[in-house]
């Protein structure tokens, strides 16, 4: 972990990708907004709609016409966690984004405890739910078992101590997310190249405990079957970046956030 810098932040964007949560939905920007207006953090919600065939957009409309700070958008192209987020990081307006789940399984108080770390000058802070003060409830045994094999693979291909890599929930100052692109995911392997582009370009980060929980509603959409080799493309290519781009995309030691 580098050291952090000093920029003050001003104002934050919480980017939530949403397919099919018309049970959760609603609960789900309600109290974060909510938590984020009792710590008096200046705020949005941008959430994206991507090709829900429920009422999650219905929802949304009626929500953000009670809350201005929720600010909803639809993915009118290809589909894809991945692409729902990075349509999401092309029209948040603040100086930091967490990038949070629809389905109330991320807490939003760990939010406040992200802001507040970003606060102290950290790039990034990423949140680990394997990590003492953090924890994990209903996860299937299965999804956790693969879980800790997938971030075991992680931690020694890169040789960091971060045991959480995969997890989505994570927060970014805008710079990182601008000296990362472009993305290459369109996935949920999107949750992988953040971190691993961040950290092996020179971003400053910490690590905070998180506690999530399995979804009381709806579906999850996340398919084990189908991210695998989708894994492994952004890790290699990542690890290829480290080693072989002779620190053409590092961040610039001189630069001022």
């Amino acid at each position: 972990m580098n050291g952090p810098s000093a920029t003050p932040l001003k104002f934050l964007s919480v980017v939530i990708p949403a397919r099919d949560e018309e049970g959760c939905i609603a609960a789900t920007v309600e109290h974060l907004h909510v938590e984020l207006r009792l710590q008096n953090i200046p705020h949005e919600i941008v959430v994206i709609d991507d090709g829900s065939k429920d009422r999650t957009w219905e929802i949304l409309q009626k929500l953000s016409q009670r809350i201005p700070e929720i600010k909803p958008f639809k993915n009118e192209g290809e589909h894809g966690f991945g692409r729902a987020v990075q349509l999401g990081l092309e029209h948040y307006q603040g100086n930091a984004v967490v990038i949070m789940m629809a389905d109330e399984s991320d807490d939003c108080r760990d939010v406040t405890r992200y802001w507040q770390k970003l606060g102290e000058g950290f790039d990034c802070v990423f949140g680990s739910r394997f990590m003492k003060g953090g924890g994990v409830i209903d996860y299937p045994r299965i999804k956790l078992i693969l879980n800790r094999l997938a971030n075991l693979f992680i931690r020694v291909l890169f040789g960091f101590k971060l045991n959480d890599t995969t997890n989505a929930f994570k927060a970014y100052r805008r710079e990182v997310i601008d000296g990362c692109r472009p993305f290459l995911s369109p996935h949920f392997n999107l949750t992988v190249e953040l971190p691993l582009k961040a950290i092996v370009r020179g971003y400053s980060w910490t690590v905070v405990p998180i506690t999530w929980r399995n979804r009381k509603a709806g579906e999850a959409k996340f398919k084990i079957k189908e991210m695998g080799s989708r894994y492994l493309f952004i890790c290699l290519y990542v690890w290829l970046e480290k080693h072989f781009s002779r620190g053409d995309y590092i961040k610039d030691p001189l630069e001022k956030n």
